[in-house]
């Protein structure tokens, strides 16, 4: 329900937000620029008194004196018949400009308060601000259970360049967003008398002196008001002895005697009268110019939400691919194959599995986790679930609702159960909503066609394992060979190769290639080779495959080479054919940004962990360390002698002061020990730089990296910290294969 409040109100309104938002921006200007129009006054002014008194002097046939929020001060008066208006020196009272609004702006402020249409302008203004403000409540919703809950609401953010730019301006713009509308929805209802109007008008007095002549300098009422408190101030008609002068001040409004000077009468502001100022102020800025130029730029924000909300919008409708021909209603199928997907990549995995179970002569029905029926599917002989994981274990967008309707189950269905989940483990919550529909599947009694399986980063190597492992449980072979869209591919050289680990039968090699040159005219299409960081993925098409592998990248662009670290695997065609690369051999590839997985911005330790080749990008890191800043690194390989991958760099950059500190664990040499063994000896000094802000990040195998985290959950516990709580924080980071 929240995500659809969200979309359709930004749909629905998208050209009316703009317009209100782009004018609303505009306007919030005018408060800053009306204050440094304002003639420089001392801290509260002069009095009232003497203000009018000298504007009186200079203007005889004054009528008004007003002060605006901003602190400009304008007379209006008479001269030869004809009203004339200046802006006023407070300490002279003397004009110093015709006071002229523009045009322009009056344009703009009709434009924002009813689209130049009158009172229909009003309601349909009032309708954009009640659609933004139901786009930025449901937005902030949607953040906080994307970020995982309140408590993370401010974690880093995590994905593409558009998901994250959508994060942090919403986090930044969300408190503007908010108020702007709300503020404009209390003001259009109090426009057409909807709210309850409190003025602070007191009776017109009944009995006046009837004297005239008193000069304001001397009146007793003005003389304790200082300018800062003015709003206006009304002179009676000359030569009319029953008239009064009328004075408004931020504390209300009364009647002054023109003989006297003293207060006939008076009436404090009321509350609701305050609390509507106070919306206005909040609303416009007037009398808080900072706070308006603060609104107006979160308020810009705006459009760049929409903007990179309707890119998200639209990629993830691109990514959810056709499902192949032949599919069957639900009540004829034999597989019923429920998919849960948030940006829409698992639905090509769900394509991928029809096809194959089609192949097969499978009946196969595909439907969203959200039109789970089990009435519907009652002549199925199996239930296959694939679902991904929204924020901290929420259900994706098309598995709304499956959990009640699972929990709401008198019996379980007949068919039996499978459960795929997807996700990222480099988030804590790693495939938890596919983990809470297999554990409460269970415990419903559901019988389960195979255990509870996951696909990391959208592998297509891990779903061909699970496609095998399903088939076995089918009875038939299962090949699912997922091809992802992938991105256009460079031809690289291999300009240079370094070779390891033939002693330690683990042959490892670092391979770099040139830079591919692509035309201008390529990169003005976005054809060109991308700027890459170390820790991004090198994608390598081997040939007699469709399926890229990645490697993470040791170097970046500014280094004028593309650098990987390789082993060779037994029987991996991909590593294979890197080994037989000689120089001046060419590969297929492209890049793929992997932000997840480099030191933050900031000046903080850098703790870097990493075993054989997965040294690469923690190598990347350390040589881009241009400005010295503090990394110790922690690296595991089987013998010095073998494969010390990148041992005379290391020594230079640590001479250089690019790493403060090396520690090499060797699991077959003398003193045999692994990098767990060096993070439990250097406990305390990890535990100091953790506390005050170190960043861990950790590159290697699986195995090794489960290694690490015991071992720093064993180290910092005593210090009341935890790796779960670091990597929610995005100050553990992990790059495992």
């Amino acid at each position: 329900m929240t995500r659809a409040i969200h979309r359709y109100a930004g749909l629905s309104a998208a050209l009316l937000l703009l317009v209100l938002t782009l004018s609303g921006v505009a306007l919030s200007v005018v408060p800053a620029w009306e204050r440094l129009q304002a003639p420089a006054t001392d801290e509260g002014g002069p009095s009232v008194a003497a203000l009018a008194t000298r504007v009186a002097e200079n203007y005889p046939e004054v009528e008004q004196i007003r002060r605006a929020p901003s602190g400009l001060i304008t007379a209006y008066y008479f001269v030869d018949g004809a009203t004339g208006a200046v802006v006023i020196d407070p300490a002279t009272g003397r004009g110093i400009a015709d006071y002229d609004p523009s045009p322009a702006l009056r344009w703009l402020k009709d434009l924002h308060r009813s689209l130049l249409l009158g009172d229909g302008g009003r309601m349909a203004a009032a309708a954009g601000a009640l659609a933004m403000l139901a786009l930025s409540v449901s937005g902030l919703l949607l953040l906080a259970r994307r970020m995982g809950g309140w408590r993370r609401l401010f974690a880093p953010a995590r994905g593409t360049l558009s998901a994250r730019l959508h994060v942090e301006i919403g986090r930044l713009a969300m408190i503007g967003l908010i108020i702007a509308p709300a503020t404009a929805i209390w003001m259009a209802l109090g426009t057409f008398d909807i709210l309850p109007q409190e003025t602070a008008n007191p009776p017109f007095p009944g009995r006046v002196s009837g004297e005239m002549g008193m000069s304001p300098a001397a009146m007793p009422a003005l003389a304790d008001i200082p300018v800062s408190d003015l709003r206006s101030l009304t002179f009676p008609y000359a030569g009319d002895a029953t008239d009064v002068f009328t004075l408004t001040t931020d504390r209300g409004e009364g009647y002054i005697d023109r003989g006297t000077g003293l207060m006939l009468s008076w009436q404090d502001a009321g509350t609701w009268q305050k609390v509507n100022e106070f919306i206005y102020l909040l609303h416009t800025g007037q009398g808080a110019w900072a706070w308006g130029l603060i609104l107006g730029l979160m308020v810009l924000g705006g459009p760049v939400l929409a903007i990179t909300g309707a890119i998200l919008w639209w990629v993830g409708r691109r990514a959810r691919p056709a499902l192949p021909g032949g599919t069957v209603p639900a009540r004829r199928a034999d597989t019923v194959v429920l998919v849960g997907s948030e940006g829409g990549s698992t639905w090509g995995f769900a394509a991928t599995l029809t096809e194959g179970l089609m192949a097969h002569r499978h009946k196969v029905h595909v439907a969203p986790m959200s039109r789970f029926a089990p009435d519907s599917c009652r002549q199925a002989e199996q239930v296959i679930v694939l679902a991904a994981t929204y924020g901290d274990g929420e259900a994706p967008a098309s598995a709304r609702g499956f959990i009640d309707r699972l929990a709401a189950l008198k019996r379980p269905p007949a068919a039996k159960l499978a459960v795929l989940g997807f996700g990222d483990r480099q988030f804590p919550a790693y495939c938890a909503y596919a983990k809470q529909v297999a554990a409460l599947a269970r415990e419903k009694g559901w019988e389960m066609l195979l255990e509870l399986d996951t696909v990391d980063r959208q592998s297509p190597q891990d779903f061909a394992r699970w496609g095998r492992a399903l088939g076995e449980a089918l009875g038939h072979e299962l090949e699912l060979a997922h091809v992802p869209v992938q991105p256009r591919t460079h031809r690289l050289t291999l300009i240079s190769r370094r070779d390891y680990g033939q002693e330690a039968q683990a042959p490892t090699a670092i391979l770099r290639f040139a830079l591919p040159r692509t035309g201008l005219l390529d990169r003005l299409r976005g054809r060109g080779w991308r700027r890459f960081k170390a820790g991004d993925l090198l994608g390598i098409l081997p040939e007699g495959s469709a399926v890229a592998r990645f490697y993470s990248l040791a170097s970046s662009s500014r280094d004028g080479f593309v650098e990987i670290c390789v082993r060779k695997h037994p029987h991996g065609l991909c590593s294979g054919q890197l080994f037989e690369l000689g120089i001046g051999d060419e590969i297929e590839a492209f890049i793929r940004p992997n932000p997840e997985f480099r030191p933050a911005r900031n000046r903080k330790p850098v703790i870097l962990i990493g075993a054989g080749t997965g040294i690469g990008p923690l190598a990347g890191f350390a040589r881009a360390n241009r400005r010295r800043r503090p990394m110790h690194l922690y690296f595991g390989i089987r013998h010095p002698d073998s494969d010390f991958l990148y041992g005379r760099e290391i020594a230079d950059w640590q001479g250089q002061g690019r790493l403060s500190a090396v520690r090499l664990a060797t699991s077959r040499s003398g003193q045999a020990a692994y990098v767990q063994d060096l993070l439990r000896a250097d406990g305390a000094q990890l535990a100091g730089m953790i506390r005050n802000g170190a960043q861990i990040l950790v590159c290697g195998g699986r195995d090794m990296a489960a290694g690490v985290a015991q071992a720093l959950q064993e180290v910092l516990a005593p210090h009341g910290l935890e790796p779960a709580l670091l990597k929610a924080e995005g100050r553990y980071l992990e790059d495992v294969y």
